[in-house]
């Protein structure tokens, strides 16, 4: 049986509600109570950037957010489910600066992907440095060792600036795999049930490839991970944002995934009226898939539709989050798309605001996921149907702020008297305690009729919805 209860999980960060962990615990035993059966913390540790996502130390959390005790205390009666970035450490980190001082000397040298690790000599091939999926132009960084004045180049997947605050490890030293497993170990001590793995397609690099999600490697690195997880009771997630076929070979592989594709093909549905391309999803969902709407990263387009819309399709998704009000990222390598001159990689929107601030369509897509196979996530600016916070990318620069709200309790309290969230609310009380998902799911329909039911022993709930007139309603017994 899996670690973790088929019930809606919340997602946030650790200071979005309220302001930190211990506001957050609050809300789960007042106004939220009974709405959840778990909660996933976006990363409360000591970080240099990308908002928790350069972690220096998981050892503590970040003292502004609270502590472990805040963590356990929710994790006592919830499921406590954190990120665990297998790709990345902090430039910042004791061990990275142990090795920019140092160079080869430290004894952490091993634990980082220096270039000569991938092409001999540290020079890349530029024929192969092409093929790699990269997430910046240049996909390393250069890093002045203190003692030495050598230049040592180290694979930095992710970053804004030149050096990056994040700094790639080499998933193969024995020292990174250490560092894996002692931080696998940590979150068991700590009563942590779900760990996402987060950026964890980009941890195999192998030259001549795209270096992310190279098989067999990465196949190899996840039964590891697996081995090692399973004995400390811990369930993991693949956090992989590829095409359908990819979550599906994951799946079969009995890996917990994200179901990426579902977001815009809920707001498909509901923007044409028709439920032909979700029915066909629906039917051929795994059986261990995590589910959502939005989140901290918006709402993903390419490559998570590939196989499930046509790029036409994907356009008036698209479209219709921009005409909202929300923004766009950017695929970086579009050479590598079907179609160049469509380069969304992420919608940058609020789900409410996509939806045209229509509270009867929010309150139905979110029924659809929580009805859907899998257990869905929730994200908390999709909880309490926030509306596109422009002030935010203005002030940061960030096109991903528009959906990063950080609640204070005023605002959390006048959400919470919203008719739009109050509907929400008594629907995820329901998929939460309802016996009849404890059983199975059943997807029927056709043209714009949609019904998803969950059946457990003589217990039934069936969400019947048409998406054209975006009526609905739910027979229980």
């Amino acid at each position: 049986m899996p670690a973790i209860r088929n019930a809606p999980q919340l997602i946030t960060y650790p200071d979005s509600m309220g302001g930190d962990i211990a506001k957050i615990g609050e809300l789960l035993d007042g106004p939220l109570k009974g709405c959840f059966g778990g909660i996933h913390v976006l990363p409360p540790f000591p970080s240099s950037g990308d908002r928790g996502f350069a972690p220096i130390d998981y050892r503590v959390i970040d003292p502004r957010f609270g502590s472990w005790d805040d963590l356990e205390r929710i994790g006592a009666s919830l499921d406590l489910g954190l990120d665990l970035i297998v790709n990345h450490v902090s430039r910042r980190s004791a061990e990275f600066r142990d090795f920019e001082r140092r160079g080869r000397a430290s004894p952490f040298a091993d634990m980082f992907l220096t270039l000569d690790k991938v092409w001999p000599g540290g020079e890349p091939d530029p024929v192969e440095l092409a093929l790699v999926f990269r997430r910046r132009e240049r996909p390393y960084s250069e890093f002045r060792i203190g003692e030495t004045g050598d230049v040592e180049r180290v694979w930095t997947t992710f970053g804004a600036d030149d050096p990056s605050e994040q700094v790639d490890i080499d998933v193969r030293s024995p020292i990174a795999r250490q560092l894996v497993a002692d931080q696998l170990a940590l979150f068991a001590q700590h009563g942590v049930k779900l760990v996402r793995l987060d950026a964890v397609g980009y941890v195999v690099k192998r030259r001549g490839t795209s270096c992310f999600m190279v098989e067999p490697e990465i196949h190899r690195f996840l039964d590891w991970l697996t081995s090692t997880a399973e004995p400390l009771g811990l369930e993991l997630l693949t956090e992989v944002h590829g095409d359908v076929a990819m979550q599906r070979r994951l799946a079969r592989a009995g890996h917990w995934s994200y179901d990426f594709a579902l977001p815009a093909l809920v707001l498909h549905a509901l923007l044409a009226g028709t439920a032909d391309r979700l029915l066909p999803h629906l039917r051929s969902a795994p059986a261990k898939v995590i589910t959502n709407l939005d989140s901290h990263d918006g709402i993903p387009i390419q490559p998570d539709l590939e196989g499930a819309l046509t790029l036409e399709e994907a356009r008036v998704v698209v479209d219709a989050t921009v005409a909202a009000g929300g923004n766009l990222s950017r695929v970086f390598a579009r050479d590598a798309l079907p179609d160049p001159g469509f380069d969304a990689h992420q919608a940058n929107c609020t789900y409410y605001a996509a939806l045209g601030r229509d509270d009867d369509a929010y309150v139905l897509a979110r029924a659809i996921q929580l009805f859907a196979p899998g257990i869905p996530q929730v994200y908390y600016v999709g909880l309490l149907a926030g509306d596109n916070d422009r002030a935010a990318v203005e002030a940061t620069g960030e096109g991903r702020a528009v959906n990063r709200h950080d609640y204070s309790d005023a605002e959390i309290a006048a959400a919470l008297e919203r008719p739009v969230v109050k509907r929400l609310l008594e629907v995820l009380s329901l998929r939460a305690s309802h016996p009849a998902f404890d059983g199975e799911p059943t997807v029927e329909g056709g043209g714009s009729q949609l019904r998803l039911a969950w059946t457990g022993g003589s217990a039934r709930c069936e969400l019947r919805a048409d998406l054209a007139s975006r009526r609905w309603d739910i027979a229980v017994s």
